[in-house]
């Protein structure tokens, strides 16, 4: 990595990519990207996915600072933290500015 991205940059976003690595939080956190912020209900509405399942994803989401929730009456209602998305962003732009770089000078030895 550059100095640019650092350790420190890898060692904040790694929570991220591993909570976005499983298929079922990566669909949670789509929902609530398109749908705004929604309660464990409406997340789980129309999927084989239950209510337990989903809350335990949503701790793990929670965990990496994907998601947050506040009381909505008697339920919790869960939104997306796009901060946090956004420090994800930035360190996979990073790394796609480093793999162009790299093929950039792999072409110039190539042609010289």
């Amino acid at each position: 990595m550059s100095p640019r991205t650092g350790n420190a940059a890898l060692h904040r976003a790694a929570p991220i990519f591993a909570a976005l690595g499983d298929e079922t939080r990566l669909h949670v956190v789509s929902r609530l990207s398109a749908g705004g912020p929604l309660s464990i209900t409406e997340l789980t509405k129309g999927s084989s996915v239950t209510r337990q399942s989903v809350t335990k994803h949503l701790t793990v989401l929670a965990a990496a600072g994907l998601v947050t929730d506040f009381r909505q009456g008697r339920e919790r209602v869960w939104e997306l933290r796009t901060r946090r998305l956004e420090e994800a962003r930035r360190v996979l732009d990073e790394i796609s500015r480093e793999w162009d770089s790299a093929l950039e000078r792999l072409r110039a030895f190539v042609e010289e």
